[in-house]
């Protein structure tokens, strides 16, 4: 009985983990939509450059 509630609680640390993870790779992946949004913004405002 202690093997499976080892075997349980390995499984849910590694789930809470995995999603831990996931949550803030999300957050990093909307800042960054939010600055690529900004960017393309400002190159339409500021119109065409030649670089």
């Amino acid at each position: 009985m202690g093997n499976l509630l080892y075997g349980f609680a390995v499984i849910l640390v590694i789930l809470w983990a995995i999603g831990f993870i996931g949550y803030n790779i999300g957050g990093i992946i909307h800042i960054l939509l939010v600055i690529a949004l900004i960017s393309v913004i400002l190159r339409i405002i500021r119109g065409k450059s030649t670089l």
